[in-house]
Parts: C-alpha cells; sequence; structure tokens
C-alpha cells in the first residue's frame, strides 16, 4: 500500500533536530522523499505497521505532528504533480539506493 507521510518537527528544545533527523532516516528507510518533510512510501501491510511504531516512538507528541495518507493500491490514480521538482516514480524509474 502507499502510505504519505509528513511531519513538523518543533525546534523550541534542544532535541528538535535530533528528532527530525531521526524521522527523516527513518522514512529514507522505508520510503522516498518527495518534498522536505514529505515521504511516499510503498509498503507492505506487516512492514507499516514496524515502521509507524518506530516514528511514533521518535516525535514528541507534546510540539510535533505526524500525519500519515494512506492511498493504497490504487494510488496513482490519486496522485497529481505539477511543478519543478521532477516526480520520481518508485516502479517505473529505477532507484540507487
Amino acid at each position: 500500500m502507499m502510505v504519505l507521510v509528513t511531519y513538523d518537527v518543533s525546534f523550541d528544545d534542544v532535541d528538535g533536530k535530533r528528532r527530525l533527523r531521526k524521522l527523516a532516516k527513518a522514512c529514507l528507510d522505508y520510503g522516498v522523499r518527495v518534498q522536505y518533510s514529505v515521504f511516499e512510501c510503498d509498503i507492505a501491510p506487516d512492514q507499516w505497521v514496524k515502521f509507524k511504531a518506530l516514528l511514533l516512538s521518535i516525535y514528541d507528541p507534546d510540539v510535533d505532528s505526524l500525519r500519515f495518507y494512506k492511498l493504497g493500491k490504487n494510488w496513482r490514480n490519486r496522485v497529481e504533480h505539477h511543478g519543478a521538482k521532477v516526480a520520481v516514480d518508485i516502479f517505473q524509474d529505477a532507484l540507487i539506493l
């Protein structure tokens, strides 16, 4: 299934930048960055449970925000891209990790 993961991390405390780096690294392990704090993750349901738990263990619910948009299997019909940044099709384009 395709899940869009977004986050907003507060820098009001000293750990904000650390949480931001940890969230970004975790998201890069499971998906493709499409904007600074937005990731497209094509993920199996069992992986999703682990990934979501990891993200929830990193963020601070008192000051940070996490959003998950589950686009499902037919996500290609639900996503439009316009603008300067080239969209990466994770199924058509070669990805080098």
